[in-house]
């Protein structure tokens, strides 16, 4: 069970609907006509607040869920300050807080950006792009990617050029790479070190990394993330503010996540 935000949620809703429902079933067993001039104070916020968090608390566990980039690690595709929102049904339906799965629907596929607790804590969320399903072969060598045997196509963009937060980014490779078949930008750092190998993906798993490879703490360091960690895909840009330097970024407002 996790102590978060959809807990709290969820609590604020029992109560609410309890104080609320209670007070109207005592009012119908002893016969008395409900007066909204006489409604006790505790009764009068439970009233008004149940419909409201109950609204949210399904909104936020079943359809969508905002969440805030803190970190470098997907761009250019993702900047820090970005606002996203993520479905929260298209891996499956699951219960609030418990996060046990009520409702099968897709799976997801390589290319998807992701959100998902991460497995050292499940606390945090984590953010990154799929790369290998279940029962593939994935390797890492001389920054490139290889599925199943088969290499991820790599064109060279030139220069990256960075912005607020994300300026000293400036100078590394932005390359189009292609997951067979899902084109995105990566970036990469040309001298920097980086985590090589060979990773097999169990049943059950992603093998996921960041966009922004040599700045990424991602399957290469900690392993793969288990379905059950799923929070779900990531698929517009609804604010942008990085109020360290630009300010509100304007133009990645709306933007459609690939």
């Amino acid at each position: 069970m996790d102590y978060d935000f959809s807990f709290f949620l969820t609590v604020a809703t029992l109560v609410t609907g309890v104080v609320w429902g209670g007070y109207l079933l005592a009012l119908k067993a002893t016969g008395v006509v409900f007066d909204e001039e006489n409604e006790p104070v505790l009764v009068e916020y439970a009233r008004s607040f149940f419909p409201v968090v109950l609204i949210v608390l399904v909104l936020r566990s079943f359809i969508a869920e905002p969440f805030r980039i803190p970190s470098a690690s997907m761009m250019p595709t993702l900047l820090i300050g970005d606002f996203i929102l993520v479905n929260k049904f298209t891996y499956g339906i699951r219960l609030p807080v418990l996060n046990t799965k009520i409702m099968e629907m897709n799976q997801p596929k390589r290319g998807d950006i992701v959100v998902f607790r991460y497995p050292k804590n499940p606390d945090v969320d984590y953010i990154k792009r799929v790369i290998g399903l279940p029962g593939d072969r994935v390797a890492y060598y001389d920054k490139k990617l290889h599925i199943n045997g088969q290499p991820a196509n790599q064109v060279s963009l030139g220069r990256y050029q960075g912005v607020g937060q994300g300026e000293d980014m400036t100078g590394n490779e932005l390359l189009l790479e292609d997951l067979t078949g899902v084109e995105h930008s990566i970036l990469i750092r040309n001298g920097a070190a980086s985590a090589e190998g060979v990773y097999v993906v169990p049943k059950g798993s992603y093998f996921v990394m960041g966009d922004n490879r040599d700045n990424s703490n991602d399957s290469r360091y900690w392993g793969t993330v288990p379905e059950e960690n799923l929070v779900g895909q990531a698929f517009f840009i609804w604010m942008s503010w990085d109020w360290q330097h630009k300010g509100v970024g304007f133009d990645r407002i709306g933007t459609v996540l690939k």
